[in-house]
């Protein structure tokens, strides 16, 4: 977060709460991808062919990453469009800011 009088990063805003976001819909898709790396895990107790075990890797990944994505965009939709509303410009770098890093892949 900024803070007001020295415009850097703090860890503080005494206006702003983070309010809770429904993830209701990502953790069935977690439930999922679970499934998916515990079957990479048989598949190698198992000594299966090496190319299926990459498969079922790639496959998991692309879960993870539609997953990201899903929450990124939830994080906009929800979160980012709340921030706006606020109208407080403090909020809204914040925002702004949460989604260059995780664009960036640093958040």
């Amino acid at each position: 977060m900024l803070d007001r009088e020295t415009n850097k990063k703090s860890n503080k805003h005494p206006e702003h709460k983070h309010s809770a976001h429904d993830h209701s819909a990502e953790l069935k898709r977690l439930s999922r991808i679970k499934g998916q790396v515990e079957g990479v895990e048989r598949m190698i107790q198992e000594r299966r062919y090496c190319p299926e075990i990459v498969q079922q890797i790639k496959a998991a990944r692309s879960a993870l990453k539609s997953l990201e994505a899903s929450i990124i965009e939830g994080h906009m939709r929800h979160c980012v469009k709340q921030a706006i509303a606020s109208r407080d410009p403090f909020i809204v770098q914040e925002k702004i800011e949460e989604i260059i890093l995780l664009v960036k892949g640093q958040g």
